[in-house]
C-alpha cells in the first residue's frame, strides 16, 4: 500500500494533471475546471506559458519534468 504524505507535491500534482490532459485531448471536459484552469495549474508546475488547447505541448512538458524529477 502507498501513503501519499503531501498531495501537494509539485510530482503528485503532476501526475494528476498528466492523466486529466490525456482525458481532455480525448475529449472529455472536467465540470468544474476549465481548460484554462489546468493550463494554469500546469503552468505553475513547468514554468512554462500555454495559450488556449495548447494541451498537447503541456502533456510533453509534464512528462519531461516528471523524467526530470525521477529519483534513481
Amino acid at each position: 500500500m502507498t501513503t501519499i504524505t503531501d498531495p501537494a507535491a509539485p510530482r503528485f500534482q503532476a501526475i494528476l494533471l498528466k492523466s486529466h490532459l490525456r482525458l481532455m485531448l480525448a475529449g472529455l471536459k472536467h465540470s468544474n475546471l476549465s481548460g484554462k484552469d489546468i493550463l494554469s495549474k500546469v503552468s505553475a508546475i513547468t514554468g512554462q506559458s500555454y495559450k488556449r488547447a495548447q494541451y498537447a505541448i503541456a502533456l510533453a512538458d509534464l512528462n519531461t519534468y516528471l523524467e526530470e524529477t525521477t529519483n534513481g
